[in-house]
């Protein structure tokens, strides 16, 4: 069976031939977009449109966020105790994971990503993030301070309290759409506050169907709605819309700060959880064959398209051209197919645009004068394939080392002194990730206090907890996504004075 059949195939499975163009999701309620315009919704696989959503602007964000407020200003909302919450939400998990099949189908066709990750991230991991969530509507809790007021006469009872922001604006990105939008909603909603969702106009399906599942969990309409679009209308829109209390965006460093700018201007929280340029410290006494699969996990799962790519590795000499000869045979070994094929390791990027600007990045490290090692092309005449890509004699300058490329590429370079490492690790605008790769304890504890990065990780990369928060220093971003730190963030700290 060839792509375009197996595209074909799941296609019908997930029930879109029958309903190709979708709307939004207002008030639990499907609506067209106010201009009735539309966009298509390619699987890149095959290049074959398998969708429409709507291409919203202001008006339908007005709409979405008008909705928002209205339930969280009512008295139904208002009294729903955490228990309540923690029960939809829970109850939301268990319709993730009943529906996975559905679920990641969608995944697949819209990003191509491989169906296996998709069970297993943005359905299955997104699901026990959403039961993790339930938890915290319980948990929240402010204190009762002994205080040190002196004016004379009453006694004096202080305490501090924690309330929900109010209505939230999430912006997702395309390369776990499922996953980074629960990692939003979930938490917004344990706190309390609504959501307006805006998916990536690439991938949209599968956040329109999460609204429908959150409406079967019982949340009311309006708790969490979904406008399509793309980010410079509908993105925009929604980021500088006086009724956002908070805005959590998850995406590139140059829009990031645009969405920090229109949060400031309205005194709105905001968390930001931006580019990445991750760089991997391999000592020498470190395995070189576990060292070497490690960098390819970190650079090739999901074709290099996360934002805590390994996509710097460095080495020390005495390894380093065995690390390099084991990386690429790893990479020449990745079965490269479409996400539905189930034996396939490697997918496609995520659209024929994202496809020439990976490759434009490639050809511009060869021009540069870096030397490629393996891979560097197209792995197929159609669909948005790219080979997985190494690269060495890679110098600081150059743009594949100082730029994010969000795809398969990776480079290589030797250090001989650990200073020398940690130096070029930091030698970056970027602060999201690390990792180091060794066996000497004491060398670890030396080294990772000393790495500019919101995470690091020790002997493995691209592993997430859901009680670990996840967020960047530098161009990074600003925030946490996961963790007591997520929810906590989707709330306002209130201290209470009384005089007795």
């Amino acid at each position: 069976m060839n792509l375009r059949d197996l595209s074909i195939e799941h296609l019908g499975q997930v029930g879109l031939l029958a309903q190709r163009r979708r709307g939004n999701h207002i008030d639990g309620r499907e609506e067209a977009p106010v201009s009735g315009s539309y966009l298509p919704v390619v699987d890149p696989a095959t290049e074959m449109t398998v969708a429409e959503a709507p291409d919203s602007d202001a008006a339908d964000v007005n709409a979405a966020v008008a909705s928002a407020r209205r339930t969280f200003e009512s008295a139904a909302w208002k009294s729903l105790r955490p228990a309540d919450r923690e029960r939809m939400l829970y109850t939301l998990s268990t319709l993730i994971e009943s529906h996975a099949d559905e679920l990641s189908a969608l995944e697949t066709l819209q990003s191509g990503k491989l169906r296996g990750i998709a069970r297993m991230v943005d359905v299955g991991a997104g699901a026990e993030f959403v039961r993790y969530m339930a938890g915290w509507a319980t948990k929240l809790e402010g204190q009762t301070l002994d205080n040190s007021i002196g004016i004379p006469g009453p006694q004096w009872v202080t305490y501090t309290r924690r309330e929900p922001v109010g209505v939230v604006g999430a912006i997702v990105p395309w390369n776990f759409p499922l996953a980074i939008a629960l990692w939003k909603v979930a938490p917004a909603l344990a706190a309390g506050c609504t959501v307006v969702l805006k998916p990536s106009e690439e991938t949209p399906l599968t956040a329109l169907r999460l609204a429908e599942l959150a409406i079967e969990a019982g949340f009311p309409p309006g708790a969490l709605n979904v406008v399509c679009g793309r980010g410079a209308t509908a993105g925009a829109a929604l980021a500088a819309h006086p009724d956002i209390r908070k805005i959590s965006f998850t995406g590139s460093t140059g829009v990031g700060r645009l969405i920090g700018h229109a949060a400031v201007d309205n005194m709105a929280r905001f968390t930001l959880e931006l580019g990445g340029k991750s760089p991997l410290i391999v000592l020498d006494d470190a395995d070189p064959a576990a060292a070497a699969q490690g960098a390819a996990n970190g650079i090739f799962f999901h074709q290099g398209q996360v934002c805590t790519a390994g996509s710097r590795v460095y080495v020390q000499r005495g390894i380093f051209d065995k690390v390099v000869s084991q990386l690429a045979q790893v990479a020449e070994g990745l079965h490269i197919g479409s996400g539905f094929d189930p034996q396939a390791q490697f997918g496609p990027l995520v659209s024929r645009r994202h496809m020439d600007r990976v490759m434009a990045h490639i050809d511009g490290a060869v021009a540069e004068g870096a030397t490629l090692v393996t891979g560097g092309g197209r792995a197929f005449d159609g669909g948005c394939f790219v080979k997985p890509t190494v690269f060495v004699d890679a110098k600081p300058s150059m743009r594949i080392v100082r730029e994010e490329v969000f795809g398969p590429v990776a480079t290589i370079v030797p250090f001989d002194d650990v200073e020398d490492a940690i130096r070029m690790a930091n030698d970056s605008a970027y602060g999201l990730a690390a990792s180091v790769w060794s066996n000497s304890l004491s060398a670890v504890h030396r080294i990772v206090p000393r790495l500019q990065a919101g995470v690091v990780w020790v002997n493995a990369h691209n592993v997430l907890d859901n009680a670990l928060p996840l967020g960047g220093v530098k161009q990074s971003g600003y925030g946490r996504d996961l963790g007591r730190a997520a929810v906590e963030s989707f709330t306002e700290l209130k201290s209470v004075c009384m005089a007795v």
